[in-house]
């Protein structure tokens, strides 16, 4: 899966557009299910991590998969938590202006890592509610596979 990086804008409309009507437990585990089934089509070593607020609510890990993936997912997720915007978007903001994440946002590079990745669980007329992360591929295509996940989750949300 190779993906080329998207722009801010772009990055901002796979937000608005991902906007879910509702998320719940059941709905964790079903979008958990299916990034696993997407990582294991792809024979992707990833981890993945979904949150709602302070609790798991889903985590996998899959083969070639290691400890280190979890640390960058919480390094990930607290970038969400702290933005309210997706880890790969906020890094790109900061690359847009002609610098890093890790030299001007003046957080701790070992709590915070703006690569791409976790992507924020926004419920209409609630906000962003929790975290869906992936870790183990490069940055852009983990976040496209969480996309990719949210988009084909969304399209039976409602259901």
């Amino acid at each position: 899966m190779t993906t080329t990086s998207p722009t801010i804008s772009e990055l901002i409309a796979q937000e608005r557009r991902l906007t879910l009507p509702h998320f719940s437990y059941d709905d964790a585990f079903a979008l958990g299910s299916l990034l696993v089934t997407l990582a294991r089509e792809r024979h992707a070593p990833v981890a993945i991590d979904i949150r709602r607020g302070a609790q798991q609510l889903f985590h996998a890990a899959l083969p070639g998969s290691s400890a280190d993936n979890d640390a960058w997912i919480d390094r990930k997720r607290k970038v969400v938590e702290r933005y309210g915007e997706s880890s790969y978007l906020v890094g790109t903001r900061f690359r847009a202006k002609g610098t890093t994440f890790e030299e001007s946002s003046r957080l701790d590079p070992d709590t915070y890592a703006a690569h791409g990745g976790s992507f924020p669980i926004e419920v209409e007329g609630a906000g962003v509610i929790g975290t869906v992360t992936v870790s183990g591929l490069p940055q852009a295509e983990d976040h496209a596979m969480v996309v990719e996940a949210l988009e084909q989750f969304a399209g039976t949300a409602g259901a």
